[in-house]
């Protein structure tokens, strides 16, 4: 059975990038949002196998929105994304409760490796 994963970026074509590469290494993308509150929502919703999280977006951040969710599910999955130069943020990230991060912009093998060692 295919993992599935909610994808979560204010950018659209981030969005699709991300949905491109994990669908064509075999994994099911359930649902994207555009911002931690959504991302929020939909993992309740949704109740996906893993979370690809953007750290920085509109009304709700990144790092918040993991925190929400690992309160909802503490045994939450999920891959934070950044741009260079946000260690700071992945470091509070995984604090927080990410299993992993990856860096914009995305190398497709770096994005399949990092799903694979969460999920598998």
């Amino acid at each position: 059975m295919s993992k599935k994963i909610l994808i979560v970026d204010d950018a659209a074509f981030m969005r699709m990038m991300i949905k491109d590469i994990l669908s064509k290494n075999g994994y099911e993308v359930v649902g994207e949002a555009e911002n931690g509150a959504r991302a929020i929502e939909k993992y309740k919703e949704l109740i996906p196998d893993l979370v690809v999280m953007d750290i920085t977006m509109p009304e709700v951040d990144g790092i918040q929105a993991v925190k929400e969710i690992k309160k909802i599910n503490a045994d939450a999955k999920i891959i934070m994304c950044s741009a260079m130069g946000q260690q700071a943020m992945v470091i509070e990230s995984i604090q927080a409760g990410a299993r992993d991060f990856i860096v914009k912009p995305f190398q497709a093998e770096r994005v399949v490796e990092a799903v694979k060692k969460v999920v598998g």
